[in-house]
């Protein structure tokens, strides 16, 4: 069953003194099944960031529509697209947004502290993910105390213990090394409840697994299909993967 359908998504965004227009996204059709991992590639500049603003309800399209759980996005009240996002969403973005007079754990709580839920509660859901993201020994030390990659697990904990039915990480394992970043997914994927999963990376090893991988090129969604898939017919894939793969064996 679908979770998301996108209809001839366009973004279109007015230069810095309104003299011209950028079309970030150019009629974007697809749709997600409930569950799914999804990953989405492109180049600098293709609109995958784009099209998780407004997928995540952040931006508004110029035209067609973005329809989640039932719901067309844009049709939401702006008083109401708040509580939309925290009861549906959750979000791992670049930026960190933690509280460094917060310790780890209280970081990672804040959601739920907010949402009025029980101390209980809270341990239950705590507990296990930073168990499984490696984050445990690290609960009672302050944000300013860990690394970048450690950060990025705290972030996706947070993001995880609200238990959101669709899950949206943006680059988030960017400063992580192949080995915590592969043992991060593996987290994510074996959660007791299965959220439908959309992740950007940069990295192709990072969306290999993936069901589906969305490839952008100059706004235009130009793949749709599996790793395998892609890489028998989309060009735009194949130049991204050959290209890292050769860095990687150069590299080794």
């Amino acid at each position: 069953m679908s979770i998301l359908t996108v209809e001839n998504l366009r973004k279109v965004y007015s230069t810095r003194f309104g003299g011209n227009q950028v079309e970030a996204l150019k009629n974007v059709n697809f749709s997600v099944d409930e569950g799914e991992y999804v990953a989405i590639m492109g180049e600098s500049g293709s609109g995958k960031t784009t099209l998780l603003n407004l997928l995540a309800a952040l931006d508004k399209p110029t035209g067609g529509t973005v329809v989640l759980d039932g719901k067309e996005l844009g049709r939401i009240k702006e008083s109401d697209v708040a509580t939309f996002r925290r009861d549906n969403l959750g979000f791992v973005f670049q930026e960190f947004n933690l509280l460094d007079t917060f310790t780890i754990q209280d970081n990672i709580l804040l959601p739920l502290v907010l949402a009025g839920k029980s101390y209980d509660e809270m341990t239950s859901r705590l507990l296990p993910i930073a168990k499984d993201l490696g984050l445990t020994p690290l609960l009672k030390k302050y944000p300013y105390e860990v690394s970048g990659g450690q950060k990025q697990r705290l972030s996706v904990a947070r993001a995880l213990v609200r238990k959101p039915q669709i899950l949206v990480l943006d680059d988030s394992s960017s400063a992580l090394d192949y080995a915590t970043e592969a043992a991060m997914r593996k987290a994510i994927l074996a959660l007791p409840y299965k959220p439908t999963l959309f992740i950007v990376s940069q990295r192709a090893s990072s969306v290999m697994c993936a069901d589906r991988i969305l490839v952008l090129e100059d706004g235009r969604l130009v793949g749709d299909g599996t790793h395998k898939a892609l890489l028998a017919n989309c060009p735009a894939y194949c130049e991204i993967y050959h290209s890292q793969f050769s860095e990687e064996v150069t590299d080794a």
